[in-house]
């Protein structure tokens, strides 16, 4: 079966290529887990691609390194790599066809064969930990059959290109850690949206066409290197003679070590693919030289709603030291969702712009979340204001919901840049293509839609247009009906920086209380926890527990007296002014004798009062209206409205006596794509309805005919 099977692949899609190497899973039943399958597939087919690779040059650089016996490392390394025509080698006489000769000896000459590599690729090999699964399939008895089904496979550069070779390593992670019920999708992005993101982000470039640019490209959460991949493509196309350099850092050690034999089979130096996380460790921080790390673009996909609890101290210490001078000096996000540190961390690694262009071109994938989670004030809430006053996000694409392999929810392409062209200064475009999708004949997880080129190229047409009001015929389903429709929507509007902001003010109102001492407000005095504690003590059971505790009863009936002093004085009539009841309750107090501490007197206060709308205004020891916490109150208002003007038209006539409190303004920014998009669906009209039921009731009448004869 896997000889017919063979034959099929060689005439497959990358899909089909990854089905064949799954099927032979059914080779490991019983020894793995279904969930561990990956543990040696994965590896296996990495090895096979080296292997398919180096066959060209294979006695080639056996011939050099039996000449270059004797020369120093770094010499015979280099004279090796020269030989195979690739910044690796495999130095062993063995390959996957010859280690069957001898299936004694198998699992040692594998594990020599590993060891014969050169170093780049032994790392990428240990990252796997695939020495163990040699043992352990060897012990089994499986070892021999694994290893000729995958000799039987042909991944070489001319039979499988780069490009596929990619789908080929994604569709196995994303089967594998479907398998493992682990999150799919934080390691690779389909690679649809990635041409999106890419085309967003260097078709507006001017100087791409010139010969021999060199262009440097990050992705701070390269997972498998899709975004690297695709956007070293783009270049390529649009230019053959430009000289991309990639840089990429995961913390996913089976996604590092895929990007890395990527990187290392496609030429590039390989060692820009760093192994470690991204906020704790970056491997870009600073050059040799000692300057920061800059580049041209950047692309990112960060998990979505993952936390960062295990960074946070790290974070926070940065954030808290380094202020403005560090990663995060706008603020931290909410600790369950991460992906705003992605995006400031790609922010501080911006190049200044400069007379000869420069500057930075970035492009991410977020869900719903940073566009408006968080209040004013919040950590979200202050990066989204850092970065739109400082006027780097240019554009958002709203995105058609199950596009991704391990979530159907909605997904949103931000595009930022510290250059923004002249018309684009302090402004902000909104694209929505959430109806720019077309249906997979099968799903793929999560993943039931997908982006065809032409909407790509479309999508990236609006973004060029930068018009407002742009719009485009595109089909939904009718509520009502449920079947298609196709109608004219806006697809693209235009908005002002400050339009996003709001201002989110504290409206305060007079605190207004009358007094009485009567019997049933003394006795809520009772249930005060201050009157209450009077009467405790802390210290240990004994003597001076009992005097302490004696002490404060007999105060609480100090209290209790004068308090009925006062009733049969003010005859428990409500007074309307606290200073009148104030100055009665002191003078009650001092010819008694009794002096009142500062909590006692509040307490007594608080039980004595009640709110009333027709009481005089409270007011503290410098004269000026007391709020009251009850009727406190918060309004949101458009950032670029006159706040006295708001208050004037909108809070005043309602409430007179109010008043801001400008010391609790606060600014926030939010983005609510979707309001702005948001189509009115007008009812029904009634007698369409009122038809519709009439003809359910025939019907329902209708049956019960046929049950009841």
């Amino acid at each position: 079966m896997l000889t017919v099977r063979c034959r099929f692949v060689n005439a497959s899609t990358h899909r089909q290529i990854a089905d064949f190497i799954w099927d032979i899973c059914n080779l490991l039943r019983g020894v793995y887990k279904r969930n561990e399958y990956r543990k040696v597939i994965l590896p296996l087919t990495v090895l096979r691609r080296f292997d398919c690779v180096l066959a060209p040059t294979k006695q080639a650089v056996l011939d050099e390194h039996a000449r270059s016996d004797g020369q120093i490392d770094t010499v015979k390394h280099q004279l090796l790599q020269n030989a195979a025509q690739r910044p690796f080698y495999n130095t062993s006489k063995l390959d996957f066809r010859r280690l069957l000769d001898d299936p004694n000896e198998l699992a040692a000459n594998l594990v020599g064969y590993i060891e014969a590599f050169s170093e780049n690729v032994r790392e990428v090999m240990k990252r796997f930990g695939f020495e163990a699964h040699v043992a352990h399939m060897a012990e089994k008895d499986r070892l021999y059959r694994v290893v000729q089904a995958f000799a039987s496979v042909d991944l070489s550069p001319a039979r499988v290109d780069n490009m596929q070779m990619g789908y080929v390593f994604e569709e196995l992670i994303r089967v594998g850690a479907e398998q493992a019920n682990e999150e799919a999708g934080e390691h690779f992005t389909p690679r649809e949206v990635i041409r999106l993101m890419v085309s967003l982000l260097l078709s507006p470039e001017p100087d791409l066409g010139r010969e021999y640019v060199v262009k440097t490209i990050y992705d701070p959460a390269c997972g498998t290197g899709g975004m690297l991949s695709v956007a070293e493509d783009y270049l390529r196309d649009h230019n053959s003679h430009a000289n991309p350099l990639l840089y990429g850092q995961d913390l996913n050690d089976e996604a590092w070590a895929v990007c890395k034999s990527d990187m290392l089979i496609k030429g590039h130096d390989a060692d820009r693919i760093i192994l470690g996380d991204t906020f704790t460790n970056d491997g870009y921080q600073h050059r040799p030289d000692g300057q920061p790390w800059t580049f041209d673009y950047m692309l990112a996909n960060p998990p979505f709603g993952v936390e960062w609890k295990q960074q946070k101290q790290f974070i926070d210490n940065e954030h808290n030291t380094l202020g403005w001078d560090g990663r995060f000096g706008a603020g931290t996000p909410r600790i369950t969702d991460g992906a705003l540190l992605f995006l400031q961390h790609m922010l501080s690694k911006m190049r200044p712009p400069d007379a000869g262009g420069g500057g930075s071109r970035i492009a991410i994938v977020f869900n719903g979340s940073p566009l408006f989670t968080g209040d004013a004030g919040s950590g979200e809430s202050n990066i989204r204001r850092w970065i739109i006053e400082n006027d780097w996000l240019e554009a958002i694409v709203a995105l058609p919901d199950q596009l991704f392999y391990n979530t159907g929810i909605s997904t949103y392409v931000w595009v930022l840049t510290n250059r923004k062209e002249p018309r684009r200064a302090g402004r902000v475009q909104l694209i929505d293509g959430r109806q720019f999708l077309i249906k997979m004949r099968k799903s793929l997880g999560n993943k039931r839609n997908e982006l065809s080129q032409a909407h790509i190229d479309d999508l990236t047409r609006i973004h060029g247009s930068f018009t407002h009001g742009e719009t485009r015929d595109l089909t939904d389903e009718d509520p009502v009906t449920h079947q298609p429709r196709t109608r004219p929507r806006v697809v693209s509007k235009i908005f002002d920086n400050a339009d996003f902001g709001h201002r989110k003010i504290t409206v305060e109102r007079p605190l207004r209380l009358n007094f009485a001492a009567d019997t049933i407000r003394i006795e809520r005095l009772e249930d005060s926890k201050a009157f209450k504690n009077l009467a405790t003590s802390k210290k240990r059971p004994g003597p001076a527990h009992d005097a302490e505790v004696a002490a404060g009863q007999a105060r609480q009936d100090e209290i209790r007296a004068l308090l009925k002093q006062l009733a049969a004085k003010t005859s428990a009539d409500e007074m309307f002014d606290r200073e009148t009841f104030v100055k009665a309750l002191s003078d009650e107090a001092l010819e008694r004798g009794t002096r009142l501490t500062a909590a006692e007197r509040k307490a007594v206060l608080s039980a004595l009062s009640e709110r009333d709308p027709q009481a005089e205004i409270c007011k503290d020891r410098h004269g000026k209206p007391e709020p009251d916490p009850d009727l406190r109150d918060t309004e949101t208002m458009p950032l670029n409205e006159d706040i006295d003007e708001y208050m004037s038209r909108e809070v005043l006539p309602h409430v007179p006596d109010a008043w801001l409190d400008h010391a609790k303004t606060k600014v926030g920014y939010e983005i609510p794509l979707n309001r702005h998009f948001y189509v009115y669906e007008p009812p029904r009209p009634l007698e369409e309805i009122d038809y519709d039921l009439h003809e359910l009731e025939r019907d329902i009448i209708g049956l019960l005919a046929e049950v009841t004869e």
